[in-house]
């Protein structure tokens, strides 16, 4: 009972990671139906960054973390400004394989400048945030993790319900032509989605790389696993999304915890086939109707 119990704290713990890095990709997929391929480079960039600053600048630890926020947010900006703005209206294949060129453009960039050798961060977690329940332990790492995921999921969601921008780029995600009738900026919902995107995106990498170390290919092949978290979820649910990371998080743990480490890693995979051919639009997705 004890090791299903660690398992299930871990498995939470990992969820939220994923849920929080899934929200940018359905930001931006439901702001512009665009399936982002960068994701999980994205995510390693922010991680790079923060090893950067953390720990060959040598700045403190919240300035680092700061600094890597605010550089992933601008990064955002950047490549909707520069990169998909001028394919809106192209078609959406020219735009996806724009994601992937950019996928592949940033992996090459991150092994160049920083090899395919696997870097730790600094130990900066206190070890007072582990927690011990009995035989049930905690480490700070997955406490850290499930506190941050948390936070993020609850200024999120106040972001969207309360803010003028989050109310505006809700708008655009229900009906975008509606919303451009009546004078919604959408250019700029665009633009606040990619940056908010990449802005999680380095979030989930940091804290995924205190997990398991900061290494290019790694943090590119978890951010594929963003892929069956928002199938299942629905690509267009928030709240899917949530709910989908949490689920991939503790079929990982509990297969990788009472089957074997390896099947682990293609378990999401196995639920994104199973719900494509049984559910295509996902747990909580819209299900579009055409009629010919």
């Amino acid at each position: 009972m004890d090791f299903f119990l660690q398992l299930l704290v871990n498995g939470i713990s990992l969820g939220f990671l994923y849920a929080l890095s899934a929200l940018g990709f359905v930001m931006i997929f439901k702001s512009s139906s665009v399936l982002n391929f960068a994701h999980g480079e994205l995510m390693a960039i922010g991680a790079f960054l923060f090893l950067a600053l953390s720990a060959w600048a040598d700045l403190p630890i919240v300035l680092a973390f700061a600094l890597t926020l605010i550089g992933s947010f601008t990064l955002g900006f950047i490549l909707e400004k520069f990169f998909l703005r001028p394919l809106i209206g192209e078609a959406l294949i020219q735009v996806i394989m724009l994601t992937l060129g950019l996928a592949l453009m940033f992996r090459g960039l991150l092994l160049f400048i920083f090899g395919g050798d696997i870097h730790d961060y600094p130990k900066f977690l206190p070890e007072a945030l582990s927690m011990q329940w009995g035989a049930i332990q905690i480490p700070a790492v997955y406490v850290a993790a499930f506190i941050i995921g948390i936070l993020f999921l609850i200024l999120f969601g106040l972001f969207f319900k309360y803010s003028s921008q989050g109310i505006y780029m809700r708008s655009v995600a229900d009906n975008q032509p509606a919303a451009l009738s009546l004078g919604v900026h959408v250019r700029r919902v665009f633009a606040l989605s990619w940056a908010i995107a990449a802005l999680v995106c380095a979030m989930s990498g940091i804290v995924l790389g205190i997990i398991n170390g900061i290494n290019v290919h790694e943090l590119s092949s978890i951010g594929l696993k963003v892929f069956p978290v928002v199938i299942l979820g629905g690509l267009d649910s928030i709240g899917g999304a949530i709910l989908g990371g949490v689920i991939i998080g503790l079929l990982e743990t509990f297969t990788g915890g009472y089957i074997s480490t390896s099947l682990r890693e293609i378990i999401p995979y196995i639920v994104l086939i199973f719900i494509l051919m049984v559910k295509p639009y996902g747990l909580f997705g819209l299900v579009e109707i055409e009629r010919v």
